[in-house]
């Protein structure tokens, strides 16, 4: 199976993953920038396809991250996603963003049984969901995804940028201070997921809040 996997929760990352080849990555990209994705995913996917020699008809699947994140990020990837799977008449599977990185962590040395996944969420917050690992498993989750403040959190290790930004008070794993969850990683749990026989997410967006946009009011009367 080919999946095309599309995560703007943090930054714009896209990968071409599979189970049909010895190389599970065909291609993939990530931005650094978390407030261009808009400009820069479409181009981006059309440059990763054309260097795989992968058309649309050759995908079997899309997966996107459906967040927690930004209203205007999310949207691109989700927005671009969708667009893409009904134009290729493909189907589309969502995931929670935050997986991306707890299979990260889980494929890594610093893995443990038990930890938490965090990434900012502007405003003094952040983004965090609590996992549990047991050898030889995909990462489960077992708690969020949440918004809140970072003083709030269990008290576990707690990897991605989120937990960096909050070391003084989060067990914030040092190899992971800056990490934001990745395409590549997002693919290869949705085909681990899907090859076991799990059913996944729509592609349903997790804001976790209220859009500060809103519908005005009626005028009130001068006199």
């Amino acid at each position: 199976m080919l999946i095309l996997a599309i995560d703007t929760s943090a930054v714009a990352s896209a990968a071409l993953v599979t189970d049909d080849a010895p190389e599970s990555v065909l291609a993939s990209f990530a931005t650094e920038d978390t407030r261009s994705h808009a400009e820069v995913l479409a181009p981006g996917i059309h440059a990763m396809l054309a260097s795989a020699g992968v058309t649309g008809q050759d995908v079997d699947a899309l997966a996107v991250g459906v967040g927690p994140g930004p209203f205007t990020g999310l949207r691109s990837g989700i927005a671009t996603a969708r667009t893409l799977a009904f134009v290729w008449g493909k189907p589309l599977h969502g995931l929670v963003s935050l997986d991306a990185m707890a299979l990260e962590v889980a494929e890594s040395t610093a893995a443990v049984a038990e930890f938490l996944v965090v990434t900012d969420a502007r405003r003094k917050e952040v983004y965090w969901a609590r996992y549990s690992l047991a050898d030889g498993q995909l990462p489960v989750l077992e708690d969020g995804p949440h918004v809140g403040f970072a003083s709030d959190l269990p008290d576990l290790p707690a990897f991605g940028a989120g937990a960096g930004l909050y070391a003084d008070v989060l067990r914030a794993h040092p190899d992971f201070a800056a990490e934001q969850p990745d395409a590549l990683y997002l693919g290869q749990f949705a085909l681990a997921r899907l090859a076991s026989g799990h059913t996944l997410l729509d592609s349903t967006p997790l804001y976790l809040r209220e859009s500060d946009a809103q519908v005005p009011g009626p005028r009130k009367r001068a006199l």
